[in-house]
């Protein structure tokens, strides 16, 4: 087999490739000419591998990129192709905790400033002066492996830290010997605020101008992190009130960054450089060489950001309930809240009979979407539970009441399952708290727990038709005559804010997914 590596990377990574398989190191031959030759590529940030190329590349079987984000690769037409997708999302942990610290410090103590002024003959030591950090409260947003790595070293140097993640353990907090707070609780707490959270589409923009305006007067914000996290403009406004003291920012919304943040005077700025470290560059070197041997050699590729091949004897009898599994884990994790602690899936019927690890890391998969700093995928699904504390108990029983197979998800205590139906193996789902009921998984639904009497269905179906949110599909449950009732939809387009409020009007509980 024959691996192109595209751009350079640690003499330790290509030994190890070289020692396995044939290799070219060639960094400037039209690639869309000589891709189509090699069997694995290795690429960095600056290669791009669009869905064409990939097209082009009719041997490839992985792609490995020396690093940890995966934006300069077309993910989704690298899965039609069966092309496993690696990175080395590990590589630059120390690295991003280090320059947080080092933007954290600088910022305190306006050092980059103070070099200026004196490189320019300037002696200005009463306009420089500085806060120590020493009893400071730090706020961590995110305690994924970066913003725990960060508390570690804030705690060093004396600060007091509270952290916000949903998705990781009251007990993972207190072992570091830091304090769990809410989202809004660490807003209006903090002195000093660091960004840990991952880019989605709920966290994209989490501080902007509302936010910023539960925080505390003369906050100082840092963001090594992603650089759509923060509403620039409402930064910058917050920097020119005063309301933010001073900002550190090694990550902007568009890269190159040319705008208003470089010239202000309290703000500290780096070119993207939280993982640019010579380690960080050579464990990313290592890391991927070792992803990619192990894809080529048939062994377990820890580091897939994409899903794996499923073994043909299981793909027949597990194949159609893996996607399943990932939507019940995805609407459980939605209804619990986020904030879970321990995750069940059971699994009924003729399926327990077989190996159904895979069945586990789907609802895992589900479940964890969006909520990491980094891509979760149907191998590093259990190993993103365990760094969080959370539990993960699977059950196996051989009779299914009412369906030849079933598999359920439980997140904290709420329960859904769900079934495949049709030779076509459409995904159903048939319980969810506490009712049983029977609808088709759709991309948005809505669940509606309400007092069992006249006039409820109406008054719903009412209110979607005049926002103008058509409704595909219904089923109603209920518990007994006049108790309780659960409403499900299927519905074809976004929920807007004004309908979301209205629904929650006399209901007990009002969900919408999607």
């Amino acid at each position: 087999m024959k691996i192109l590596v595209r751009e350079e990377i640690a003499d330790a990574g290509l030994a190890l490739l070289q020692s396995k398989f044939e290799v070219d190191v060639d960094v400037s031959s039209p690639l869309e000419d000589v891709i189509g030759a090699y069997d694995a590529i290795v690429i960095r940030s600056a290669t791009k591998l669009t869905a064409e190329l990939i097209d082009k590349g009719t041997q490839l079987k992985v792609i490995g990129r020396a690093g940890v984000g995966v934006d300069n690769v077309d993910v989704d037409a690298a899965t039609r192709k069966g092309i496993v997708v690696a990175n080395a999302p590990g590589a630059n942990v120390v690295s991003a905790a280090e320059h947080t610290i080092g933007l954290l410090l600088s910022l305190a103590r306006n050092i980059p400033q103070a070099h200026a002024a004196l490189s320019e003959g300037r002696w200005e030591r009463s306009r420089w002066g500085g806060v120590e950090l020493a009893d400071k409260v730090l706020g961590v947003l995110g305690f994924g492996r970066i913003g725990r790595q960060v508390a570690r070293r804030a705690l060093a140097l004396e600060m007091r830290v509270v952290a916000y993640d949903p998705f990781v353990s009251a007990e993972r907090f207190r072992e570091l010997g830091v304090e769990p707070a809410t989202f809004g609780e660490v807003l209006e707490r903090v002195e000093f605020l660091t960004l840990h959270l991952p880019l989605t589409d709920d966290t994209r923009g989490s501080i902007d101008a509302d936010t910023i305006a539960h925080m505390r007067d003369g906050v100082r914000i840092v963001n090594a992190a992603r650089g759509e996290l923060i509403d620039e403009p409402a930064l910058i406004a917050a920097l020119e009130s005063g309301k933010v003291a001073g900002a550190a920012i090694d990550v902007f919304s568009k890269e190159p960054y040319s705008g208003p943040l470089l010239h202000a005077p309290n703000v500290v700025v780096t070119p993207h450089l939280a993982a640019s470290t010579e380690e960080a560059q050579d464990r990313a070197g290592i890391v991927v060489a070792e992803q990619v041997v192990a894809a080529l050699d048939g062994g377990v590729v820890t580091n897939a950001v994409n899903i794996p091949a499923i073994g043909a004897e299981d793909l027949e009898i597990l194949g159609p309930f893996v996607p399943l599994a990932a939507k019940l884990g995805r609407l459980a994790m939605e209804l619990a809240g986020g904030e879970t602690r321990r995750i069940g899936i059971e699994v009924y019927g003729e399926l327990a009979e077989h190996d159904t690890r895979l069945l586990t890391v789907a609802a895992l998969n589900g479940a964890f979407q969006g909520h990491t700093e980094h891509p979760v995928n149907y191998v590093n699904a259990p190993i993103v539970a365990a760094d969080r504390g959370i539990e993960v108990v699977e059950e196996k029983r051989r009779a299914a009441q009412d369906y030849t197979n079933l598999v359920a998800v439980t997140a904290d205590g709420v329960r859904v399952a769900g079934t495949t139906i049709g030779q076509e193996s459409r995904h159903f789902l048939v319980h969810a708290l506490g009712f049983a009921l029977e609808m088709e998984f759709s991309p948005r639904m809505a669940l509606l727990k309400y007092d069992d009497v006249p006039g409820v269905i109406g008054r719903i179906g009412t209110l979607f038709g005049e926002a103008g949110v058509n409704i595909a599909n219904m089923s109603v449950s209920r518990d007994r005559a006049g108790g309780k009732a659960l409403m499900g939809l299927a519905i074809d387009s976004a929920v807007p804010d004004e309908l979301r409020e209205q629904l929650c009007e006399g209901m007990d509980d009002a969900y919408v997914i999607g």
